[in-house]
């Protein structure tokens, strides 16, 4: 009889750490006195994401133990560690306060006491070696692209070359072209080229769950990345900003993009 019940006592064990240790659908909702719309959802551990409607409420897969993590511009990131009663539930309630950006003490220099020597003795002024420092030629800026040179080489003119060329000391390259419009070639080839590179970027960051959460097929995906390009603003409202202000800029260029899928198709 012993032996029984710790047979079954073992089975109880496995099978618990078999339910506990699976992935389960997650209705939650987020309680904020803040706009509880389009708050991010991303639970860390298994790399998925997803947004709240205007209700605040969101729905996403996870497990015990898995790190949800809330994030939005009003409010301040908060990571929520999912118990095991959220998954016996399936439900989840998260409460979110309000960013408030507080100024700490700002200090500008050091406070001069007037004593000259003493002063400069505690001035901090030292900098870090450069290659100029030990009279080696180096040029620590980013590195030029192949059409960036070639732009460089190309020049742009300028009324004042004109003089230049009157008395003999000017390059005729940058008016010839000017007037070709291979400058102009140029130009347009550099600034595609860097929304290429900021495009790469972009879909290196993406989530891989992203159509899945914003359905669409994976014929048109190359397609709809290129209608994002061509947006006049893209470079605007993508260079240097936080993944969150980029999700948004995508989630409402695949809105248009599928409007406009639709009409065509229609």
């Amino acid at each position: 009889m012993t032996i029984s019940n710790n047979y079954l006592f073992c089975f109880f064990l496995f099978f618990s750490s078999i339910v506990t240790s699976q992935s389960v659908s997650i209705i939650g909702k987020v309680i904020s006195e803040d706009n509880i719309e389009n708050i991010h959802v991303i639970n860390k551990t298994a790399k998925v994401f997803t947004v709240t409607n205007k209700e605040g409420v969101f729905y996403i897969t996870a497990k015990i133990n898995d790190t949800l993590q809330f994030t939005s511009i009003q409010h301040g990131v908060k990571n929520v560690i999912v118990l095991n009663e959220v998954i016996k539930t399936k439900t989840m309630l998260v409460q979110l306060d309000e960013q408030v950006n507080y100024l700490g003490e700002v200090v500008v220099g050091k406070i001069l006491t007037g004593d000259l020597l003493s002063d400069i003795e505690n001035a901090e002024t030292d900098t870090p070696i450069n290659f100029y420092d030990v009279g080696i030629p180096g040029y620590k800026g980013k590195l030029a692209t192949q059409s960036e040179r070639r732009l460089a080489q190309a020049g742009e003119f300028k009324p004042k070359m004109l003089i230049g060329m009157l008395l003999g000391g000017a390059s005729l390259d940058p008016i010839i072209n000017g007037i070709s419009g291979r400058t102009k070639m140029l130009k347009k080839r550099v600034s595609l080229e860097k929304k290429e590179d900021l495009l790469r970027t972009i879909k290196s960051n993406l989530p891989d769950n992203f159509f899945s959460n914003y359905s669409l097929n994976e014929d048109l995906r190359a397609d709809f990345f290129f209608f994002c390009l061509e947006d006049p603003d893209f470079k605007n409202k993508c260079e240097g900003k936080s993944e969150l202000e980029v999700f948004q800029f995508l989630i409402e260029k695949l809105q248009q993009y599928k409007k406009n899928f639709q009409t065509t198709e229609g």
